[in-house]
């Protein structure tokens, strides 16, 4: 057993010897209520950051000294809770949540209804009188409907990007190219803000790299979106929560951060005065690294065998700046405009010796190829937000429109050393290649939602959205061939030039109820309708303009077993539309026995998902355990192809497989001693892949593990630990890679709470890790392995200025109905 398999045993075996979440706090059972015509009504708000408490428990009780309930009632996602058909009289009002402080209150309750204002939980600190002391949210949070990882709460993100964020998110795995993951798929989307970015759907790896960590409040994962949500992303939703401004008076923040694979400086700035508010932020670093590679490929009919193995670097630039204004028109009536850029550019430089050999001594070559790949992306966005409020508590009317232009650039040039093992410089090259393209792209978005409540226990939300979405590809390649050509000459048959029209209109109807005390249903469904066109400039062809309609059906039960214990049944149906990745007909032949081009005839995916899960809260810990099954009937698969000859392959997408995922996952939080956090679980998974176009089907099981734990330490030091490991999965046309990377971390706080300095240690103990994945096909069996460096270091330091206080919540775009990224794989 190699010492890679010994890793991922060590850390399955930490899992099973973990300590439990803690057994939920059970409520005493409550006694009869007696039926009476008042209700009490009211929001739940974290202390520090002004922001909802979805799910916090309320609990109505008797005068002191009488603890007895009498009954009770969740808050729902916007942390607002109501009580209905109560006796009037004095009583008393409890809130807690896991995480937090619990709060009583006072309270009369009259013959009609009554608003008790608003509970502020201070956060696992503690509260004398009205003043609270500052304490710390949980790293993980585990709601009903989604896992929350709290980043800021997180010392180990300090200095670094959204990529490694996400590494540590519950649910969510990072490779070393980068590429995400969720639940084993990359069939997902990402929002900021619960808004879309376009630079995050054509390539998630990169832009990725481009938002500083500091700028991260806390990362969402949500299994089962509503139909609110746009219809992408079978896997789900990843929302990714930035930090915002403040209520009053002007705050801010530096930092700086260097180690040995990226660097950064990021800055922010915050105010509000009165009916105004405006929130900064930007920052810039860059990332570094070196890379190895092989492929050994071997024929299965005659025998022929391709070798190649090559070593390189990478590396990187980001730039990244947002500002935000806001303003009250009156007390119901507000307007806000926000504005953002995100750019990267980066660069793969690879040196390849590549061999191919045969039984025939002829056919045999041999020759180095130096290849520079440059890539960049720009996303900049500007987005209007009207929002009105009413006197009826919950009622809300908005009105939103969004810009956002996003393009980016792909170029290579290579030098190709025929019968060489090294680069023996430019002048000497036999042959030499270049090509240079970009992706203009533009979207517009219109939308307007609706929430009318019915009483204190239904809720009716409803809206509509139109997207007007345009993308392309522009390439042109050119070639030099030493004595024969005196300058590059463009390569018939080799360019590109293909634009590419989409646009949905989408309507929503969602109703929420609660039809007992126990019993809370919801459901819902989004009529979406898509209009595409294409032309191929290039060819003078096109795809003549098509339209389709989609259903998209959803609903949930929620079932209180308990204050602190419930069930959830949801069930939903999602669409994945490809993006520009997928659909570019461009075909690189940069490395000729590994060609690769996108497919601009694919048809959207459709996934039916199911979902059961238990939930249960308490002073110590809290625990999910979910069971799902999702279903795809025309996934998106990349697939290897050989049309010609058995050394050369052909790498597209099509719609050729139905993909069935059973899976089983624990997350759970803990506290086994006074200052010490844990927080994860494993998620098994059995899959099952058939292609009939392919004769294939594949199945099998997979899991991983995901942990993280804090210590806190006198004098205001913290520790910190992550962990991420997972066992090979089958893919359609092979297997995927096992992964594992953990990462150690110590924080000192000083200056008056207001520094932190903070040293943070990435796989320590091994200086790579093996992605090692292998594709079987009737005419090959490939192996491929690619050596990521993960051992790092990093020290970085910031300070903060002014009360750090959270501002308004904003409605936001979030255009989530788009398939792609950086991972190019076939949806899961």
């Amino acid at each position: 057993m190699t010492f890679r398999y010994h890793l991922l045993l060590v850390g399955f075996l930490l899992a099973a010897l973990a300590p439990p979440a803690a057994r939920a706090q059970q409520a005493p059972p409550a006694p009869a209520v007696a039926t009476g015509t008042g209700s009490l009504t009211g929001t739940v708000l974290d202390s520090l950051k002004k922001e909802p408490v979805p799910y916090a428990t309320v609990v109505l009780l008797p005068p002191a000294p009488n603890d007895k309930p009498i009954t009770g009632v969740a808050a729902d996602d916007n942390g607002r809770f109501a009580l209905g058909k109560l006796a009037p009289g004095p009583a008393r009002l409890r809130v807690s949540y896991v995480g937090y402080g619990t709060q009583t209150k006072a309270v009369t309750i009259t013959a009609g209804a009554t608003d008790v204002g608003t509970f502020r939980l201070p956060t696992a600190g503690t509260a004398l009188a009205e003043a609270v002391v500052i304490g710390t949210k949980p790293v993980v949070e585990v709601r009903p409907d989604r896992l929350v990882y709290n980043a800021d709460q997180d010392v180990t993100n300090a200095g670094g990007t959204a990529a490694d964020v996400l590494r540590k998110a519950p649910l969510l795995a990072v490779d070393g190219d980068g590429n995400v993951t969720m639940r084993g798929s990359s069939n997902f989307k990402v929002l900021i803000n619960n808004k879309p970015s376009p630079t995050l759907a054509s390539n998630l790896a990169e832009a990725l790299k481009g938002i500083p960590a500091e700028q991260i409040q806390s990362v969402e994962v949500i299994t089962t979106p509503p139909a609110k949500y746009d219809g992408e992303g079978t896997a789900g939703i990843i929302n990714i929560v930035l930090k915002k401004g403040v209520d009053q008076g002007l705050n801010g923040r530096v930092s700086a951060a260097g180690g040995n694979r990226n660097s950064n400086g990021n800055a922010s700035l915050n105010f509000r005065k009165g009916k105004f508010g405006f929130t900064s932020a930007g920052g810039t670093g860059g990332w570094y690294g070196p890379n190895e590679f092989s492929r050994v490929r071997v024929g299965k009919n005659d025998g022929t065998s391709l070798t190649q193995t090559g070593d390189g670097d990478y590396g990187g630039q980001w730039v990244y700046a947002t500002v935000g204004l806001d303003y009250d028109l009156s007390d119901k009536q507000s307007l806000s405009l926000t504005s953002s850029l995100n750019r990267y550019a980066g660069h793969n430089f690879n040196s390849l010796l590549y061999n191919l050999l045969t039984p025939v001594a002829a056919d045999n070559k041999l020759f180095t190829r130096s290849t520079d790949s440059q890539f960049s992306g720009f996303n900049g966005e500007i987005t209007g937000t009207y929002t009105k409020t009413f006197a009826l508590p919950r009622r809300e009317w908005s009105v939103l429109g969004q810009y956002a232009d996003n393009s980016g650039t792909f170029d290579y040039d290579f030098d190709e050393f025929r019968n060489a093992y090294q680069d023996t410089g430019h002048g000497l090259a036999d042959y030499r290649e270049r090509s240079r393209g970009r992706n203009p792209g533009t979207e517009v978005t219109v939308q307007t939602d609706f929430v009318q409540p019915f009483g204190d226990k239904q809720t009716l939300e409803t809206g509509l959205k139109s997207i007007w979405r345009r993308t392309g590809s522009v390439a042109d390649v050119a070639g030099l061939t030493r004595g024969l050509t005196p300058d590059y000459q463009p390569l018939p048959g080799r360019n590109t030039d293909f634009s590419y029209d989409q646009n949905v209109q989408a309507a929503y109807l969602t109703y929420t109820g609660k039809t007992s005390k126990k019993l809370t249903l919801s459901g819902g469904t989004r009529l979406e309708r898509t209009e595409l066109s294409a032309v191929f400039r290039t060819t003078n062809s096109e795809i003549p303009p098509r339209s389709y309609l989609t259903w998209l059906p959803n609903g949930s039960a929620q079932y209180a077993l308990s204050d602190n214990n419930s069930l959830r049944l949801a069930y939903s149906k999602r669409i994945t539309r490809p993006y520009i990745d997928y659909l570019n007909p461009y075909v690189d032949r940069s490395d000729p026995n590994n060609i690769v081009f996108g497919n601009p005839g694919l048809d959207p995916e459709i996934t039916d998902s199911y979902e059961l899960s238990y939930n249960t809260n308490g002073k110590a810990g809290s625990l999910n355990i979910a069971g799902s099954v999702r279903r795809t009937g025309n996934a998106i698969e990349s697939v290897r192809l050989t049309p010609n000859r058995p050394d050369v392959t052909e790498q597209t997408f099509r719609n050729v497989a139905a993909n069935t995922f059973y899976q089983l996952n624990f997350y759970g939080s803990a506290k086994p001693v006074e200052g010490w956090d844990i927080s994860g679980g494993p998620d098994v998974q059995y899959i099952v892949r058939r292609s009939p176009a392919l004769g294939i089907e594949r199945t099998g099981f997979t899991a991983s593990l995901n942990l993280n734990t804090s210590y806190k330490l006198p004098k205001k030091y913290t520790l910190q630990g992550f962990m991420y490991s997972s066992l090979p999965s089958p893919s359609l046309q092979g297997r995927n890679s096992a992964n594992l990377y953990y990462q150690l971390g110590a924080k000192k706080t000083f200056l008056n709470d207001k520094a932190d300095l903070v040293l943070n240690f990435g796989s320590p103990f091994n200086n790579y890790w093996v992605y090692r994945s292998t594709t079987d096909t009737p005419d090959f069996n490939e192996v491929n392995e690619n050596k990521s460096f993960q051992r790092s270091f990093r020290l970085s330091f910031a300070y903060r200025f002014g009360t750090e206080q959270q501002g308004k919540q904003r409605k936001s775009i979030s255009n989530d109905d788009v398939k792609g990224g950086g991972s190019k794989q076939g949806g899961q």
